[in-house]
């Protein structure tokens, strides 16, 4: 998994400067960080939306846009798939393999807590 992962990776830095009227790629690339989350947070609910249809097929096959949406993401934001690997190990280590770090450990966990609830406050608002 971890090599098809890098290998998506490399595909994506290799095309990001490629003309976007040819490479769909580089085009979701130039469309900016709002676009590309939009994408992925997409891809994200048709997976949720096909696992709780029971869509066996449809789960690996949106899965896979998922994962290629997420790869493109972090090339944008200049993330390595090496880094994600490593904070894996890293909770594994602390946590065991199926444990989630609890977000108050995790670096800047207190302060998204804030940012989550201001955001919501300001919604309420309008």
């Amino acid at each position: 998994m971890a090599d098809s992962v890098s290998r998506l990776y490399d595909a994506v830095i290799a095309v990001r400067g490629s003309d976007p009227a040819k490479s769909r790629t580089a085009r979701l690339l130039r469309s900016g960080r709002a676009k590309m989350a939009k994408k992925l947070a997409e891809e994200a609910i048709e997976v949720v939306i096909d696992a709780m249809h029971g869509q066996t097929e449809a789960v690996v096959r949106e899965s896979a846009d998922l994962l290629y949406n997420l790869v493109v993401l972090w090339v944008h934001a200049g993330v390595h798939p090496d880094d994600v690997w490593a904070e894996m190990r890293r909770r594994e280590q602390m946590f065991g393999i199926a444990e989630k770090v609890p977000k108050d450990l995790a670096p800047g966990g207190a302060r998204r807590k804030v940012v989550a609830l201001e955001t919501r406050r300001i919604r309420k608002r309008r």
